[in-house]
């Protein structure tokens, strides 16, 4: 179970390195907030299960705490991306905008 326990955490590391490099090179606000929280929802899991696995005992707390995780991040990068799209200039590679009627978008997409 302790090997199990390390390659879970080691993937965990993994996720988390790839979220915070999603981070640094994405080139807009709304990929960056994607990269992040994808990213760190996983590795969040997999360490947590890795976690588990070494202390059998506190799976059912880290289960708990997995179901708040996966409940609250995706309902925080919806709020930061509604923010960022009320709040700032919308990148110039938009296509098309189906928010604009629903927020008052700009007028910026051609």
């Amino acid at each position: 179970m302790e090997i199990f326990s390390y390659i879970f955490m080691t993937i965990g590391g993994l996720f988390y390195l790839l979220g915070g490099l999603g981070i640094l090179r994405m080139p807009d606000t709304f990929n960056r907030i994607q990269a992040g929280t994808k990213a760190t929802t996983l590795g969040a899991f997999s360490l947590l299960i890795g976690i588990g696995f070494n202390n059998p005992e506190w799976f059912p707390k880290l289960l708990l705490i997995i179901v708040f995780i996966a409940l609250a991040n995706p309902i925080g990068s919806s709020a930061l991306a509604k923010a960022t799209y009320r709040s700032s200039d919308l990148p110039e590679n938009l296509v098309q905008d189906d928010l604009k009627d629903l927020f008052g978008g700009k007028d910026n997409v051609s």
